[in-house]
């Protein structure tokens, strides 16, 4: 493949010395230009990289905040259509920032693999992380979408073996993102002494630069996993601010964007601070 968007930024981390910030935030909510509004925000706010999830009902390796974030999405009216023009129109005034998909293979089956791939790099999107399609079916999505040259990032986890681990490596690009927890998102606390134990034993295997979520909710957290990973992900804590700026009536309190926006300044800022040394940034 040739050199991607998600490829020049981890270079450019790597440059400077500093792990990256990864956001998460589902396409579409709480509503499309609301949602808008906040990915627009995000690379100001400190995000390297942008993961934006694909609304699905039945989001099942996620937890209540991002399942909900998908149903106000889905009520909102997201689609995969709406995901790809919000990406189109974050691209007309952002063309550094890497944007990924998240989430399941159902909306892009049923979109039609061959559109995706071909609508999606059309939009500007860089790359895929499809959770419930395994090495095994790469011909489904993971082949097409490298022809087009989208990146297709995998996920390994803490019960991925030595066995299993050249299967999760072949055909994967871009970088990898290693799960800190077994189970669902955002519903435990990572342990940063075994993360770094598990990065490094990846480290062994792959040249790809590697990014850890699940579980990240505090500035503590992602500055204690920058100081070794390539990345920090972070996606339930910036869901649940935008779930607690909505009223019960489904009403949008005031300076929901900004509520976000504040949360990745202060994350990111962790992130980006967690190392010291030649390129580091000065605090």
């Amino acid at each position: 493949m040739m050199s991607t968007r998600i490829d020049a930024r981890f270079a450019e981390l790597k440059a400077a010395n500093r792990a990256g910030f990864v956001a998460f935030v589902t396409a579409a909510d709480p509503d499309i230009e609301t949602s808008f509004e906040i990915i627009k925000g995000l690379p100001g706010a400190g995000a390297d990289l942008i993961e934006l999830g694909m609304p699905f009902t039945d989001p099942m390796a996620d937890g209540p905040a991002i399942q909900a974030a998908s149903l106000r999405a889905l009520k909102a009216g997201g689609s995969m259509v709406v995901t790809l023009d919000l990406v189109k129109r974050f691209r007309a005034g952002d063309d550094a920032t890497p944007i990924i998909l998240m989430g399941y293979y159902n909306p892009i089956y049923a979109y039609g693999v061959d559109a995706f791939v071909r609508d999606a790099a059309a939009a500007g999107v860089d790359g895929l992380i499809i959770v419930d399609l395994p090495p095994e079916e790469d011909i489904e999505l993971c082949l097409p979408a490298n022809q087009a040259g989208l990146n297709f990032i995998r996920l390994a986890t803490p019960t991925t073996d030595s066995v299993r681990l050249p299967a999760v490596l072949q055909n994967t690009s871009g970088f990898l993102y290693y799960v800190a927890i077994a189970g669902i998102t955002g519903t435990a606390s990572a342990d940063a002494q075994k993360l770094r134990q598990a990065v490094e034993e990846l480290r062994k295997s792959t040249k790809l630069p590697v990014a850890v979520g699940f579980g990240i909710k505090s500035p503590e957290n992602a500055s204690d996993i920058a100081a070794f990973a390539d990345a920090v992900v972070v996606g339930s804590a910036l869901v649940q601010r935008i779930a607690d700026h909505i009223a019960p009536d489904g009403s949008q309190n005031e300076g929901l964007v900004k509520g976000v926006l504040d949360t990745v300044v202060t994350l990111a800022s962790a992130a980006h601070g967690a190392r010291s040394g030649p390129g580091a940034p000065k605090e």
